[in-house]
């Protein structure tokens, strides 16, 4: 219930404010696991994302959003479990496996799961490097992968920090990518990295960003 009357409350206020533009969402199969893979501009990509889609969507978040104290740490961990987000530990030496046990776990159970590929929000812009982990979920569950791109989120809240702004958004769903050619090969690294690559393409030509063939953390410590 509490996600029904969220999601309606802020459906209700994105319209109002933003009027986002919404294409190609019926990409997005009615029923069964789905991988839904895009860009990360900013910190509120993932609520647009979870709004814009009927079925609910799960993804990871860290667990210092739903660990705050108070009223103020009660209320924002509600917030956001309420809104799809798992918490995860992913800055310990084992977050990375975490993440990939709970993407699928989450698939497993015939949900949505969504993820961005760069691992971390885009620190100018820009397209980045894909990490493997959305190739494994891929191949590991057989669920279909989905791209989506978001447009415009980073004028709403430039630098992921801060109040939002009002400034038009888009978000754009490609069709269904099914990797099944790959059954069996979640080990084989470079059929990892095709299978990473094919999917960032994908979302470079829905974003229309440009595309930097090195990691987005990378380039954060440089």
């Amino acid at each position: 219930m509490s996600r029904s009357v969220l999601k309606v409350l802020l459906g209700v206020l994105m319209r109002v404010l933003y009027r986002p533009v919404v294409e190609g969402v019926e990409s997005i199969p009615g029923e069964g696991p789905v991988i839904l893979a895009g860009n990360h501009v900013t910190f509120i990509d993932s609520m647009f994302l979870s709004l814009v889609v009927k079925r609910q969507v799960y993804f990871i978040g860290k667990d210092e959003y739903v660990t705050g104290k108070g009223v103020k740490g009660r209320l924002m961990a509600w917030f956001f479990t309420t809104c799809g987000m798992i918490p995860v530990d992913r800055d310990g030496g084992h977050g990375g496996v975490a993440a990939l046990m709970t993407g699928r776990r989450i698939l497993d159970e015939g949900k949505i799961f969504g993820i961005y590929p760069e691992g971390t929000r885009s620190p100018d812009g820009r397209l980045y490097r894909g990490r493997t982990g959305i190739a494994r979920l891929t191949l590991m569950t057989g669920a279909p992968v989905v791209p989506f791109a978001m447009v415009g989120t980073d004028k709403v809240q430039p630098g992921g920090k801060g109040m939002p702004r009002i400034a038009p958004v888009t978000v754009r769903f490609g069709r269904p990518l099914d990797f099944s050619r790959y059954d069996g090969m979640d080990r084989d690294r470079y059929v990892l990295r095709a299978v990473t690559d094919e999917v960032m393409s994908q979302v470079m030509k829905l974003s229309g960003q440009e595309y930097v063939d090195i990691y987005a953390t990378k380039a954060k410590a440089a």
